[in-house]
C-alpha cells in the first residue's frame, strides 16, 4: 500500500461515520421484524421441553457453523453435549469434554445469554482466551486475550499459495487499535435511535474491519453480532442461527465483505445482504421448529414404551436427522454394543411399531422411525 493511498474503508476521512439509505432498507427490515415476531409467537405455544430442544439445536448449529466458516470442523456430539450441559438440558448420555469445543460454546452462549452486560475490552479478551486456551492457533503461537501487535507485519487477509498470494484486505495498524476499539465499544454500548437490527449488521462489519486480534476475528465478530441481535430482541433465547446462514452463503459473504471494506462509508449493500441473510436464518428456524414438533409428538406417542438407553439414544439420532442409512452394524458401533444386542434392540422396536424397515435399497437392511 503506497503512502497516502486510500485503499480501505478505515482510511477514509469520515471513518467510522457509517451511512446507508434507510429507504432502501425499509422493506427488508420490515420483513425481518415480521419474521422475528412470528417466530417468537410460535415459541410461546411450545412447552418448556420443546423450547429447550430448540435452544440446544440452535446454539449447537451456531457453534458448529461459526467454526466451519473458518475451516474448523468440530465434533457435533461434543458441541451438543457442551451446549446442553451449560443450558441445564438433559439430552441423555453426554460426550466427553473437548477443550476445542468448550471455548467456542462459552463465547457463543455468553454473547446471547448475557446480552445486557456491557461489551468491554476485558470481555472480548476473555472470549479470545476461551477460543485459544493453549495460546496457539494450529502450529503458531499467537497473542491471546490482548490486541495484536503486528510484530510480523500488517494484519492482512490473504489467499493463494506461496508466490501467488492475493491480499484481500489489510486492517488498521496495531498502533491505532486502542483508539479504534474504544470508539467501537462506546458506540456499541451507547444509546441510539437507529434500528437495533441495523446496528447488529454494523457491529459485525465494524469489528471484522478493525480486525483487532491475531486470530479468531471472524468468530468473535459473529458473537458480537449475535449479542447485538439479542439486544435488538431483548431476549436471551435464540431459535435461529445467523452463522449457519453465513456458512450457507459463505462465498457471497466474503466477496461482499471485501467489496465493502474497499468501498466508501455508504454500507447500504452490506446491510441489504445482512438483512437478507437474517431473514433466511429466521425462515430456516421455522422449518427446524417443525422438526422439534415432530420429535415431541413422537416421544409423546411412545412415552410409555419400555425402551432402554441405547434405543432412546439411537431414536433421538434418527429424529435429529441421522446422515445415511441406519443399519444394525451402525447401531452396534454407535451404541457400543455387540451385533447380537443391536439386532435385539432393533427387533424389539420393529415389534412395537416404533421402527420400520426402510424402502431404500442397499446391501444391508436399514431402519427408519414410523
Amino acid at each position: 500500500m503506497k503512502s497516502g493511498e486510500k485503499t480501505y474503508i478505515w482510511q477514509q476521512n469520515d471513518w467510522p461515520s457509517w451511512r446507508y439509505d434507510a429507504s432502501v432498507l425499509a422493506s427488508p427490515l420490515a420483513a425481518v421484524l415480521r419474521a422475528q415476531g412470528h417466530l417468537a409467537g410460535r415459541m410461546t405455544a411450545f412447552g418448556m421441553a420443546q423450547r429447550d430442544e430448540a435452544s440446544v439445536r440452535t446454539f449447537t448449529a451456531d457453534v458448529l457453523k461459526t467454526s466451519e466458516i473458518e475451516g474448523e470442523k468440530l465434533n457435533a456430539d461434543a458441541v451438543r453435549s457442551s451446549v446442553a450441559r451449560r443450558l441445564g438440558v438433559d439430552v441423555g448420555a453426554l460426550a466427553p469434554v473437548d477443550r476445542n469445543v468448550e471455548g467456542v460454546v462459552e463465547m457463543v452462549l455468553d454473547a446471547t445469554k448475557n446480552y445486557l452486560a456491557p461489551l468491554t475490552q476485558e470481555r472480548l479478551w476473555s472470549w479470545h482466551g476461551a477460543l485459544f486456551p493453549t495460546g496457539r492457533s494450529g502450529l503458531y503461537e499467537i497473542r491471546v486475550a490482548q490486541w495484536r501487535d503486528d510484530h510480523a507485519g500488517p494484519m492482512q487477509v490473504v489467499s493463494g499459495g506461496y508466490g501467488r498470494e492475493r491480499v484481500h484486505y489489510e486492517a488498521p495498524p496495531a498502533t491505532q487499535l486502542d483508539v479504534e476499539m474504544e470508539t467501537f465499544l462506546q458506540w456499541f454500548n451507547g444509546e441510539s435511535t437507529e434500528s437495533p437490527v441495523i446496528r447488529a449488521g454494523l457491529a459485525h462489519l465494524w469489528f471484522v474491519t478493525v480486525h483487532p486480534l491475531d486470530d479468531g476475528n471472524g468468530r468473535v465478530a459473529r458473537a458480537v453480532g449475535d449479542m447485538a441481535l439479542a439486544r435488538a430482541e431483548q431476549s436471551s433465547q435464540r431459535y435461529y442461527s445467523l452463522s449457519a446462514q453465513i456458512q450457507r452463503d459463505r462465498k457471497n459473504y466474503y466477496e461482499l465483505l471485501e467489496r465493502t471494506q474497499k468501498g466508501s462509508l455508504d454500507v447500504t449493500e452490506w446491510l441489504q445482504w445482512f438483512l437478507s441473510g437474517l431473514l433466511s436464518a429466521l425462515q430456516q428456524a421455522e422449518l427446524a421448529l417443525n422438526d422439534v414438533l415432530v420429535k415431541a409428538k413422537f416421544w409423546q406417542r411412545w412415552a410409555e414404551a419400555p425402551l432402554n438407553p441405547r434405543q432412546i439414544k439411537l431414536l433421538n439420532l434418527l429424529l435429529d436427522g441421522f446422515e445415511g442409512n441406519l443399519t444394525s452394524g451402525k447401531w452396534a458401533k454407535i451404541a457400543k454394543c455387540s451385533p447380537d444386542t443391536a439386532l435385539r434392540d432393533i427387533t424389539t422396536l420393529l415389534e412395537l411399531g416404533v421402527l420400520k424397515k426402510s424402502e431404500a435399497g442397499g446391501r444391508s437392511t436399514s431402519y427408519v422411525v414410523q
